[in-house]
């Protein structure tokens, strides 16, 4: 079951030159970021205020009692036949769909539905269903509680997302039925809590899976808005850079772990195979996280006075992040996602199915989401950068950033190809 813990498996053999890979990607971004400062001198993005109002109708069936009731009752069933799967369950993880559930249908299924339907977890997240049945059974107001501290922000959903992350990419076991249980009720336990002190407003900042979801559908269109637009309209809350962080370094950590170096490292560090890859997987968020913020260094020296030069274009790396994730699992998810459910129909230990691109078409689509993320990044910066800095400076101002994305570009596709 070590293909649910690591990605896509295998990525160092892709048959891609990696001449004509970086090459391209250099070019991609060097011609991005000309053609911005020539042909873009004033901010054409206005988060929420742009795109059209969703059809009535629409929302109308959006917003509907019934609808509400099936999701949640959606969300609560599939958790209590996760957890059913995990107590009772076969212990062969190839034998029980609960693993795939959780690495495959959960954790990767929520970025394609997330782009394609917006931020999908919120209305089916078995944790706000629980936490408003039991405040519906005291006769409490779901709502009410203590006002969440505004330094809070979303710090609780980057640790969450890095817990989860640890128990994917580090856990001895991560597809066991004890580690598994052992972190979902941890998580549940920690999140009901949160709730009933602050009220059902904590999922919006502390839920991981909720952060991560509403995240990646700022660059969905279903609301009728421009992907940029609602890119633009990302809050710039405390712990924003630290989600975005844990989100690039992890995968990174993903990729890099599949390397024949690191794997000769964990297994023999003095430290312990569980340590070492601790310290690996904090290593590769905190370098992200240093990159950027010597990136926002330089921009508020170069610009001038800037108040939150961290938060201020953290909402750029969100394409680049989408970028790796994609990159790292699609192939996971297409075939782990129909393996799983078909185990969770009855079939036993079926044979997953052929990707549905060959090595070099993957290895394509692979390149093509680092550099068309990063793309994505620089337009982004550059639609802030000239909104923020005088007109004197907004090009001066972004040099740093682009660095930052060619530096991201050289280490992302690096670990595909290198």
């Amino acid at each position: 079951m070590s293909v649910l813990a690591h990605g896509i498996g295998a990525q160092h053999d892709l048959p891609l030159s990696p001449f004509y890979a970086f090459a391209g990607a250099f070019a991609a971004l060097f011609v991005s970021f000309l053609a911005l400062g020539l042909l873009w001198s004033a901010s054409r993005f206005r988060g929420d205020r742009a795109g059209r109002p969703v059809p009535s109708a629409l929302q109308r069936l959006a917003d509907a009692r019934p609808t509400r009731i099936a999701l949640r009752a959606l969300g609560l069933a599939a958790a209590l036949y996760v957890t059913l799967q995990l107590l009772l369950g076969p212990d062969d993880p190839d034998r029980n769909p609960a693993p795939g559930a959780v690495y495959v249908l959960l954790w990767v299924g929520l970025v394609p539905a997330s782009l394609l339907l917006g931020p999908v977890w919120r209305p089916i997240n078995p944790l706000r269903t629980v936490h408003l049945l039991v405040c519906r059974a005291l006769g409490r107001d779901p709502a009410a509680g203590r006002p969440l501290p505004a330094e809070l922000g979303l710090w609780p959903a980057a640790a969450g997302l890095l817990a989860f992350t640890w128990l994917e990419l580090v856990a001895p076991d991560p597809a066991s039925a004890d580690a598994l249980l052992v972190f979902l009720g941890g998580y549940a336990g920690v999140h009901l809590a949160g709730a009933a002190r602050y009220g059902a407003g904590w999922f919006d900042r502390g839920d991981a899976f909720e952060v991560y979801s509403g995240l990646l559908a700022r660059l969905s269109p279903l609301v009728f808005r421009s992907p940029f637009n609602g890119l633009d309209a990302t809050p710039q809350a405390p712990g924003l850079v630290a989600t975005v962080c844990v989100m690039l370094g992890s995968t990174a950590y993903d990729g890099f772990s599949d390397s024949p170096s690191w794997i000769t490292t964990v297994q023999t560090a003095s430290l312990g195979r569980t340590t070492t890859a601790t310290l690996g997987l904090l290593g590769a968020v905190a370098l992200v996280a240093a990159l950027y913020a010597l990136c926002a260094g330089a921009v508020r020296l170069i610009s001038g006075q800037l108040p939150h030069p961290l938060t201020a274009f953290a909402h750029s790396l969100v394409p680049i992040a989408l970028g790796y994730l994609i990159a790292h699992y699609f192939t996971l998810f297409v075939t782990e996602g129909p393996r799983t459910v078909m185990v969770a129909l009855g079939a036993d230990n079926p044979a997953p199915p052929d990707p549905p691109l060959g090595p070099g078409g993957v290895a394509t689509l692979q390149v093509a989401a680092i550099v068309l993320g990063h793309v994505l990044g620089v337009i982004a910066a550059h639609d802030r950068s000239v909104r923020l800095f005088p007109s004197g400076r907004a090009v001066a101002g972004q040099l740093p950033l682009l660095v930052l994305m060619i530096t991201y570009t050289i280490g992302g596709l690096s670990l595909l190809i290198a």
